[in-house]
């Protein structure tokens, strides 16, 4: 009997390449999470800042109240000197110039802070709204500007 010599030939796997699929859907997936990471540092930058924007404002407006507290604290004296649309006082006009040098958006001609000074009746007791304005870089003109707002009573 003869005998045939066969070259064995490696038999065609069904599994062929499968490896190479799966290295790619596991660059997928992993490029995938980076860019989810990079995302959410994007969103917790804007986060923090938002918030240094509005304890920047807390901060201007705690100082403008301090000052109040040590002046002549009449309704009188304070509207005369400390109210926007009446006050002449140079606490007043540095204090607004410390608003437009701190916050993104304030200029002398728009998103000024405003004062109010009103009296409820006694000689001393006079409640002050105090609003404060900003708009952050990168916000678009159409959205509303943003506003912290706080409201004390001066005896």
């Amino acid at each position: 009997m003869l005998r045939k010599k066969f070259i064995q030939r490696p038999a065609l796997d069904k599994q062929a390449g499968i490896m190479l699929l799966e290295g790619l859907i596991a660059i997928l997936v992993f490029s995938l999470g980076i860019l989810a990471l990079v995302g959410m540092q994007g969103v917790a930058v804007k986060q923090v800042t938002d918030a240094k924007y509005r304890s920047d404002a807390s901060m201007l407006a705690n100082q403008l109240m301090g000052t109040m507290w040590v002046s002549n604290r009449t309704p009188a004296a304070l509207k005369a000197n400390f109210d926007t649309t009446s006050g002449t006082s140079t606490e007043l006009t540095n204090w607004k110039a410390a608003v437009v040098a701190t916050l993104p958006g304030v200029t002398a001609d728009e998103n000024q802070p405003t004062v109010n000074v009103t009296s409820l009746g006694g000689v001393n007791d006079g409640t002050v709204t105090m609003t404060i304005f900003w708009r952050a870089p990168g916000d678009d003109a159409s959205s509303p500007v943003h506003k912290y707002v706080t409201v004390a009573q001066i005896r």
